[in-house]
């Protein structure tokens, strides 16, 4: 028999197919035919595959070898299939026994070295769903794949390795990996701000109801400490957000920031001189996640927002109002999740001294609307929380006493979700930022004063509709945290004045 077949995994954003590697030796000319719709980095796998073979003391067949990986409709890219082309090639090749149920990921090396890949843990996921119940993997991997705990997880070394296991059985052993959280940035804490209370409550707010936020002050006021520690409050992940965050980040390759098993949630904060790909994902030959995706359960932080080349911050409005993000390309559409909480920081002006005094301001009006002109009104439509951030004064620095800890804050925020889980207990939903329109009109509305004063508002046009149910959702955030039963107007008037704190 001269016919080899083992199993990789194509995927297409976070979804994974299983596919069958097949391997044909047959009499004729020397030669190396690659099918199924592979990219160029999967079409060099033949010189990969054979010095690796050739370096790990295994005999290159010096006859007409053709490879198929199928289903052969599916485009297939990246070096993940090497392991499996090399397997595939020795059972073809009658030097190997079958394996059967194993599906083999990483790229070999010139010398034979299983080098590790992105998407492993998406890959074992899509692999476990077609019935597969053991998979090898690079040892580089194993934090991540470790985490399938439905599959029997071998990782590997090298090629000369996993050669010796499929012949004999014996492999090393694999040290037990400690699957509990770390906490990886433990130093920061919101003790370290100095003052700033009403920043303080709408990064609480905010954490708590999953509500966007806006920080508008001048530099040094803590901007940037308040949105580094939004993480130190946020609840725990559960195992299926960690998951889901893992499978974003080992797409994109930057696994190497984040411990595969870490529960806290993901920080975010790429420049503003980013581009619209960088931000919301793509690419022309091999769609990766960006920033708005590797943001996904966690904080996506923009420091000087106006900065912003144009449209920048406009592609995030499709993902605050879905969670996820669709890129159309021609060789397909992939959708990965955006379910993020957006900050966004801004000096008051181009010179980022303007205060209501204007106090050592050197701005003219026109330059100041034009500067804060730069965030758009659709976009700002979708924020929650518009916060001043006043300079920090002597007195508050002056202060020995430290501000109120993360852990205390981080208590009152999962007290604060466990009442709102409670009532959406029957609901898709579990954070009031999600509840519906609908839902708002009818089964979660505020008291009768409350709406009455949000009428009076629209009929203003000081709000939009938007903005009405914006309103409201902060309101059964702020009645959580007050430990109201529904939404009272005290609740409404604060919400609004959190939202309509600040005058563009």
């Amino acid at each position: 028999m001269t016919l080899g077949m083992t199993f990789g995994v194509g995927l297409q954003g976070l979804a994974g197919n299983l596919v069958t590697i097949e391997v044909d030796i047959a009499d004729g000319l020397p030669a190396y035919t690659l099918l199924g719709l592979p990219d160029a980095s999967l079409s060099e796998s033949r010189d990969r595959v054979r010095s690796a073979l050739t370096n790990s003391n295994e005999i290159w067949p010096n006859r007409k070898v053709t490879v198929s990986l199928s289903p052969a409709w599916l485009p297939k890219s990246g070096p993940s299939f090497d392991l499996a082309i090399a397997v595939a090639l020795l059972i073809a090749n009658q030097t190997l026994p079958n394996c059967e149920g194993t599906v083999f990921l990483g790229e070999l090396s010139l010398d034979g070295k299983v080098r590790s890949v992105r998407g492993v843990l998406p890959a074992l996921l899509a692999a476990a769903k077609a019935g597969i119940t053991r998979a090898v993997v690079p040892t580089a991997n194993l934090a991540e794949a470790k985490l399938m705990v439905d599959l029997d997880i071998i990782p590997m070394q090298s090629l000369a390795e996993v050669l010796r296991w499929l012949r004999t059985g014996e492999r090393a052993e694999a040290e037990p990996l400690d699957i509990q959280c770390e906490s990886d940035d433990s130093f920061l804490d919101f003790s370290d701000v100095a003052g700033q209370p009403r920043a303080r409550l709408a990064a609480e707010i905010a954490a708590t109801g999953g509500h966007h936020l806006l920080l508008i002050g001048p530099p040094g006021a803590g901007k940037t400490m308040i949105a580094q520690r939004l993480p130190t409050i946020l609840p725990k992940l559960s195992i299926a957000q960690a998951l889901e965050v893992t499978a974003v980040h080992s797409i994109a390759g930057t696994l190497g920031n984040r411990a595969p098993q870490s529960l806290l949630a993901p920080f975010v904060a790429p420049h503003h001189t980013t581009t619209r790909v960088a931000m919301v994902g793509g690419g022309s030959h091999v769609i990766r996640p960006g920033a708005s995706s590797l943001a996904h359960n966690g904080v996506l932080f923009i420091d000087e927002a106006p900065e912003c080349a144009a449209g920048i911050l406009d592609s995030l409005r499709q993902p605050l109002e879905s969670g996820e993000i669709t890129i159309a390309r021609s060789i397909g559409n992939l959708t990965f999740p955006a379910q993020f909480l957006l900050v966004l920081a801004a000096n008051p002006c181009p010179c980022g001294k303007f205060s209501g005094r204007g106090r050592n301001c050197t701005c003219t009006s026109q330059q100041v609307r034009r500067y804060l002109g730069k965030l758009s009104g659709p976009l700002l439509d979708r924020i929650d929380l518009r916060v001043i951030v006043d300079p920090v004064s002597r007195i508050e620095m002056a202060q020995n006493e430290l501000g109120e800890s993360s852990a205390v804050i981080r208590a009152r925020v999962i007290a604060a979700r466990e009442i709102a889980a409670k009532r959406f207990a029957s609901e898709s939903w579990k954070l009031n930022s999600q509840i519906p329109s609908r839902a708002l009109r009818t089964t979660y509305q505020p008291e009768r004063a409350a709406m009455n004063f949000l009428h009076d508002e629209l009929d203003r046009e000081t709000i939009t509709a938007r903005g009405l149910h914006k309103v409201i959702r902060t309101a059964w955030t702020l009645a959580d945290l007050h430990r109201h039963e529904i939404a009272t107007l005290a609740d409404v008037k604060q919400a609004y004045t959190l939202r309509d704190g600040v005058e563009l």
